[in-house]
């Protein structure tokens, strides 16, 4: 074996060891990136980013009994997918409220409309995938 072939096979082990050891290393810091976009608080919903870039977003919602959620984008497009249903009480900006069940695996796409607000009104947990133009 030339002394050639012995550095190039040494070398592409060592470039295959930095690719492997350099993606491992990165995994933690996405996790924790993502973590960093749950909200947490008592009483409100947690809302973790999945997907973003410079015209989109995707974030999951998750609505605990009795959690409400204060930030809602209502003057941009959105389409919500329910991945577990429940039933929201929704509370418009002018004092008017409308009770809605939402069904596993609905889809809704909300036109814009007046500011609003969402609260879990049941007993089990709402789900929500939310994919919004910006």
């Amino acid at each position: 074996m030339s002394i050639y072939k012995r550095s190039a096979g040494i070398f592409m082990g060592s470039l295959i060891a930095a690719f492997l050891l350099g993606g491992m290393a990165g995994i933690p810091a996405l996790a924790q990136e993502k973590t960093k976009e749950a909200t947490t608080e008592k009483g409100k919903v947690t809302q973790t980013v999945r997907a973003e870039n410079d015209k989109l977003r995707a974030w999951e919602i998750r609505f605990r009994p009795g959690d409400e959620n204060i930030s809602i984008p209502s003057s941009s497009f959105r389409v919500v997918r329910v991945l577990k249903g429940g039933t929201l009480l929704y509370s418009f900006a002018d004092g008017k409220t409308e009770k809605r069940e939402l069904k596993t695996g609905d889809v809704m796409l909300p036109k814009p409309g007046p500011q609003y607000t969402a609260k879990n009104v049941g007993r089990s947990e709402v789900v929500l995938y939310v994919v919004m133009v910006k």
